[in-house]
């Protein structure tokens, strides 16, 4: 599902998707338009425009994130305002690109979308991770606030994920089986009691565990 007020722009992308095999339900100019009709077409990934006439792009996040099932959600926008970001990550989106995108990085963006894995152009993710870690506070971080315990392989792996990384890439990373990583992955949800690998990026970033973030 496309969402974009503009109605050239709109059309490029819908287009865009399905000549990449996509296959496009719903298209919408405005954001309450957009809620309704999700709600009919159930799209997998809504690809959504911050800047709407009537609600804002974060606010269509924010209901279609939180509908059932929930909508995997990327931003496409023109602005990379670190504020903007922000806002629409916490409102639940899976990933945020730039309308500067190239058409080959949208179209894989959407698929890594659609996969569940968190998407984020390096220098927004960088954006994100910093300002998360910047949030986190010290007294958070430490064994004494009940969190649940990781195994020093599941930190490991739990800080690549933040990174964005893949599972094959963090197979290749660890010298690890895919099997592997995702047992890794499932037993850290479960522990955390986290549903999704984007749930988990957020609990990294929120305890500070990408601070390797750029070093590998």
């Amino acid at each position: 599902m496309v969402v974009d007020d503009h109605p050239m722009w709109r059309d490029a992308v819908a287009r865009d998707l399905a000549e990449a095999g996509h296959e496009v339900v719903a298209t919408a100019g405005e954001g309450r338009t957009a809620v309704r009709v999700a709600a009919a077409a159930r799209p997998e990934v809504a690809v959504v425009d911050l800047q709407l006439p009537d609600i804002s792009g974060v606010e269509v996040t924010r209901r279609l994130a939180s509908a059932d099932p929930p909508v995997r959600v990327l931003v496409l926008s023109a602005s990379g305002e670190q504020a903007d970001v922000l806002e629409a990550v916490k409102a639940g989106a899976t990933g945020y690109l730039l309308k500067s995108a190239a058409r080959e990085e949208f179209l894989d963006a959407v698929r890594r979308t659609a996969a569940g894995d968190a998407v984020f152009t390096p220098g927004l993710a960088g954006l994100v991770l910093g300002e998360f870690r910047r949030l986190a506070a010290a007294p958070a971080r430490d064994s004494g606030d009940g969190a649940p315990r990781l195994t020093e392989r599941e930190t490991e792996v739990l800080r690549l994920v933040a990174k964005g990384l893949t599972y094959k890439q963090i197979a290749q990373r660890l010298v690890l089986s895919h099997r592997t990583v995702q047992n890794h992955v499932q037993n850290t949800l479960g522990k955390l009691q986290l549903h999704n690998r984007v749930e988990l990026v957020r609990y990294a970033i929120e305890q500070g565990l990408d601070d390797d973030l750029g070093k590998g």
